[in-house]
């Protein structure tokens, strides 16, 4: 099962040339020249899967799958919104736009019916709950299903197994590590200019809607942000260990959330909540001016997201702050 956090968020929470594509194909409709070759065999916690030819019609169900493929060049005709974006599920952050909007389909819950209605010839699933029930069941439309990579369960797949995945499946492997060069790039850069990051303690935390808080771990995307950053999980969460994502915090013991920066967010459309608590006031960071509050929804959501285009967006929106709160501690 989830933990609160995750659930709640789950459930709150570069096309170019001329012409329309059909959806789920390249622009040209046809395989890139000198790009993946098929078949391409994508190893997976389920086993090796084979995509026998270009895939023309993609349904994309894992977090951030959908906006992946799309970066890549690749239209979904069917996708999951995760983040309870609304409309096409594609946020600002997502610097490719549909000429045709997919089909939105579930997330924890998938209807087979609908998937199989879109006659897919290819599933991609890379970040979901790992379950393997969950698997099996799309495994019955008897189309390739591109799910979680070993060790990617509960949502942990990262950034760059989801783009290499997606990349190899898709037959976009060079986009894909283009894409992943790119956004390493930025991270460097972020870190040259900003060398107080470097070794500064963090706790990436949430507060849902009933007022309780959460602290997100090691395997978690978003202190995965901060990791590439240079950033270190603060050690009294380290050392906290979990099935899921995230620990929750009692408010009795806020003072948990404590470390040379805290980063907040709120699993609602508002912040104010957050900033008015008298609780998040007195944690030590916080009233040190060291608390950087994500109070702009998209950039939470984009930092959320764990994806290139998500993390280029909230990369280039928060760096600033949150150097400015390591060089306080310093």
């Amino acid at each position: 099962m989830l933990p609160l956090f995750a659930g709640l968020l789950i459930v709150l929470m570069l096309l170019a040339g001329c012409g329309s594509p059909e959806p789920g194909t390249t622009p040209s409709g046809t395989t890139p020249s000198g790009d993946g070759a098929f078949p391409v065999t994508v190893p997976t916690a389920f086993g090796d899967v084979t995509v026998p030819e270009q895939p023309r019609r993609v349904v994309a169900l894992g977090w951030s799958d959908a906006e992946t493929a799309l970066a890549l060049g690749v239209e979904p005709v069917g996708a999951a919104d995760w983040l309870a974006v609304g409309g096409d599920g594609l946020r600002p952050w997502v610097q490719a736009r549909y000429t045709t909007p997919p089909q939105i389909l579930g997330t924890l819950e998938v209807d087979l019916e609908a998937v199989a209605a879109l006659d897919p010839d290819l599933i991609l699933d890379t970040r979901s709950s790992g379950d393997r029930e969950r698997h099996d069941r799309l495994t019955q439309l008897g189309v390739p299903v591109i799910g979680i990579p070993a060790g990617g369960e509960n949502y942990k797949t990262t950034w760059r197994d989801q783009l290499r995945m997606v990349g190899a499946a898709v037959g976009k492997p060079q986009e894909a590590a283009r894409a992943q060069a790119d956004l390493e790039q930025r991270f460097a850069d972020a870190r040259t200019q900003h060398p107080q990051l470097e070794g500064a303690t963090v706790v990436s935390g949430a507060r849902n809607t009933l007022g309780e808080y959460a602290a997100y771990t090691g395997d978690s995307g978003r202190l995965a942000f901060l990791k590439e950053l240079g950033m270190v999980n603060a050690p009294q969460i380290e050392s906290q260990r979990t099935d899921g994502f995230s620990v929750p915090i009692s408010r009795e013991r806020m003072n948990l959330l404590d470390a040379d920066v805290t980063v907040m967010q709120a699993i609602s459309k508002d912040t104010s909540a957050i900033a008015n608590d008298p609780l998040w006031k007195a944690v030590p960071s916080v009233a040190a001016g060291r608390g950087v509050l994500l109070s702009d929804r998209d950039v939470s959501q984009a930092f959320s997201s764990a994806s290139v285009d998500g993390w280029r967006y909230a990369l280039d929106r928060t760096v600033g702050q949150l150097a400015d709160a390591a060089a306080k501690a310093r």
